[in-house]
């Protein structure tokens, strides 16, 4: 078989995440599949109902266990454990001086399926990728990291190396079998920079969002007679990451379908008066002691802003949250915070 950069960045790949059994990872897919049929029937009806009274719908989004275990947070007691972080792999110790040594962890492991067949969410994949990037750039993909969060002015992004002193570094929390919060056990990162080795905060992930989001609209601009700065990234390429990817899913948001790297959820509106679903790209993060989601939402440019220039991107609302606690569900309120924010700005 091969395996492309395009299928490991959307997680068709094959390659396995935590889990090494194939038949415990089915029989969870198929439980959360079982789970979400039984619930949806109560879900359209208590939306056909707001929808009957008029009561402003705000929130689409049914949160789920996520790729990196996010949890139910709605219906959950404090303390309850993820089966998700009892895999074994999540606590490693190793200290590893390069993203392609270790490779070692997963190389010589069966693939799950044929790579582009089905959607199997892959820490080790995106550490594959990382290896890519190591041997095309030349250099160590942490270095090559650091240098473009450098030139995105993310200063306050580092490696989480347990090793260096890092200013304001937060202490992170786990709730334990008895649901009492306590110290997050010590691991080591330097297996999966790619997939979550890296420390950052609020400001560093909003520059981030900011500088998609001026990529992904600031070739849309007309008229702007040469002032507009070009982006960080060609327009088509955020475009294109930004594109659902056939035969994904997103087990944070149903209504969303897994792209390059980001979760998309698409434009769409199918009755008037009715639910009006607005595009957006998220990511969420978790992992030992700690939680996390970016969120972008970009505004709806009508043609006289384009063609006039009279604005010029950034246009939308970008929500990061970072919580030094583990298994915390996260993208539905940043879905929420972007709405309100959003309607705000509307009612202006």
């Amino acid at each position: 078989v091969a395996i492309t950069t395009r299928l490991l960045v959307s997680h068709l790949s094959g390659i396995r995440h935590y889990e090494k059994d194939i038949t415990k990872v089915k029989e969870e897919k198929e439980k959360a599949n079982r789970a979400f049929k039984l619930t949806k029937p109560y879900q359209d009806k208590e939306q056909k109902e707001k929808e009957g009274k008029g009561v402003e719908k705000t929130d689409s989004v049914k949160p789920r266990k996520e790729h990196e275990g996010e949890v139910k947070s709605r219906n959950s007691k404090p303390g309850r454990r993820d089966k998700e972080f009892e895999q074994e792999e999540y606590y490693l110790k190793e200290k590893f001086e390069s993203v392609i040594e270790s490779l070692k962890i997963f190389k010589n492991d069966p693939l799950f399926f044929k790579p582009g067949d089905q959607f199997l969410y892959s820490t080790y994949g995106f550490t594959l990728l990382s290896a890519v990037v190591e041997r095309v750039s030349g250099q160590k993909f942490t270095d090559y990291m650091l240098k473009m969060f450098h030139d995105l002015d993310m200063l306050s992004t580092v490696l989480d190396d347990n090793e260096a002193m890092i200013y304001n570094r937060a202490r992170c929390y786990v709730y334990n079998k008895k649901g009492r919060l306590v110290n997050a056990p010590y691991v080591d990162n330097s297996y999966k920079w790619a997939g979550g080795g890296f420390l950052s905060s609020v400001g560093d992930l909003l520059k981030f969002g900011n500088a998609l989001l001026y990529s992904y609209q600031a070739g849309q601009f007309k008229n702007t007679n040469g002032k507009l700065l070009p982006g960080y990234l060609k327009t088509d390429t955020v475009a294109m990451m930004w594109t659902p990817v056939p035969k994904t899913e997103v087990s944070w948001d149903r209504d969303g379908k897994y792209a390059m790297a980001w979760a998309v959820v698409e434009k769409k509106q199918q009755y008037g008066c009715c639910r009006q679903q607005r595009h957006y790209a998220s990511h969420t993060g978790g992992a030992v002691g700690a939680s996390s989601v970016l969120l972008i939402l970009p505004e709806e440019l009508d043609s006289e802003a384009i063609d006039t220039g009279l604005v010029a991107p950034p246009r939308g609302v970008i929500v990061s949250i970072i919580c030094n606690m583990q298994s915390v569900s996260l993208n539905s309120t940043a879905l929420k915070i972007a709405r309100e924010f959003d309607k705000e700005k509307w009612a202006q």
